[in-house]
């Protein structure tokens, strides 16, 4: 018997209709002769009655008066109800199952609450039931600490469990069920003739999950990248195999696949571009503002290093404390707001001339100006207004990947 581990997020199982396609997929997979271990968010999102959002809204979060350990404790709550549900929907089938929490899979975690790290995932609970079950059901998202405590693993924590645990079981793949039939070459809201990606690597995908692709989170795939598990990123509503992400792109060459400079586009929107400028000592301002904004726990990305001082970006939602913390520094501070972050990825790029050329030609050719740049061995970066990051994406869209 082979071992399948299988995702499903909170639209997936947002509603009986939803998770009559999802226990198709269980089925098919028990009839081709797996075991299954199936991983569920909680039912639906914001404004549903159990999803994480609504349960936050319960103690007026992020204005409650709970600690983050009771937090977690609250949160947890969505995806034990989804997998007891969904292992009722299961057994009304015919089908032998049973619903676990996260600590009861094996799941010991730190005591980061609210986002907690996996430190070790005890397969032996899980097996013990495939001994009596043909499913077990999984409530993502969640683990004990060494203390007993209920944990959390943040946002994209139930990919992150279902990687795991296919990790500790050494399963033959993971699936990663959403509501679209893959990893597409761009967001398929903003650009019309987004592809849908047969085979991509871990690096590639983690590249564009880092840069605003969300179908998959990246802390999940970098522990598949480590333990060398193959995903599979697919609908719930369809038996498209969707798109597989594994180590070398080339292993299916044999397929008809062809090789690419560009795997996609992916952006980042809602955030502000922050200049800090010294008269007299530019070096000081370098790791003066970033270790003053670090220890306040805002996160800067896209920063630039010039003679006179330093360029950063941060959400939106950021600002007006980062400029707070800067100007208490006497440092002059140009804010730039309401820009997004637009990243074209490839594995490709490394080592091909023309590439930012082909970049800074195709905004260019639309009138979109650019604020800011800076490249890797698999990524260029703009910074854009919000207002063109439509056109932009497309332009680089058009530009490498409408073939």
């Amino acid at each position: 018997m082979g071992i399948l581990v299988q995702k499903f997020g909170g639209t997936s199982v947002k509603d009986a209709s939803s998770r009559e396609y999802a226990i198709k997929h269980v089925t098919k997979a028990i009839n081709e002769g797996n075991q299954v271990v199936v991983v569920v968010s909680a039912m639906g999102r914001k404004g549903a009655p159990y999803a994480t959002d609504s349960l936050l809204d319960l103690v007026e979060h992020p204005e409650s008066a709970i600690t983050n350990r009771e937090l977690d404790l609250l949160m947890s709550c969505g995806e034990i109800i989804s997998a007891v549900v969904f292992a009722n929907e299961l057994k009304k089938q015919g089908i032998i199952a049973t619903a676990l929490s996260g600590s009861e899979a094996g799941f010991l975690t730190t005591n980061d609450y609210t986002n907690a790290r996996i430190n070790k995932v005890d397969a032996t609970k899980v097996e013990k039931y495939f001994k009596t079950n043909d499913v077990v059901v999984v409530a993502g998202f969640q683990g004990e600490d060494e203390d007993g405590h209920i944990t959390t693993l943040g946002r994209g924590g139930s990919d992150t469990s279902a990687v795991a645990l296919g990790a500790a079981l050494q399963a033959d793949f993971v699936d990663i069920f959403t509501d679209v039939n893959g990893i597409k070459t761009a967001d398929p809201t903003i650009v019309k003739g987004a592809k849908t990606l047969q085979i991509m690597t871990y690096n590639e995908i983690v590249h564009m999950a880092y840069q605003g692709s969300k179908v998959i989170h990246p802390r999940a795939v970098e522990i598949a990248m480590q333990e060398k598990i193959p995903l599979r990123v697919r609908s719930t509503y369809s038996e498209d195999l969707g798109t597989l992400v594994t180590s070398k792109r080339n292993s299916t060459m044999d397929t008809g696949f062809q090789d690419r400079l560009v795997t996609g586009i992916a952006h980042v929107a809602g955030i502000t571009q922050i200049q800090v400028f010294a008269e007299n000592d530019p070096i000081k301002v370098h790791h003066e503002v970033l270790e003053q904004l670090a220890k306040a726990h805002i996160s800067v990305d896209f920063f630039n290093i010039f003679t006179e001082g330093i360029t950063f970006t941060v959400p939106n939602e950021k600002v007006k404390e980062a400029v707070r913390i800067i100007e208490t520094l006497q440092y002059k501070v140009v804010t730039n707001e309401n820009c997004a972050k637009v990243s074209t990825v490839g594995a490709g790029i490394q080592g091909v001339p023309g590439v930012a050329a082909k970049v800074v030609s195709a905004l260019a050719k639309h009138g979109i100006q650019i604020l800011q740049s800076a490249d890797s061995h698999t990524t260029i970066w703009i910074l854009v207004k919000e207002d063109q990051l439509e056109a932009a994406v497309n332009a680089l869209h058009d530009a490498f990947l409408n073939i």
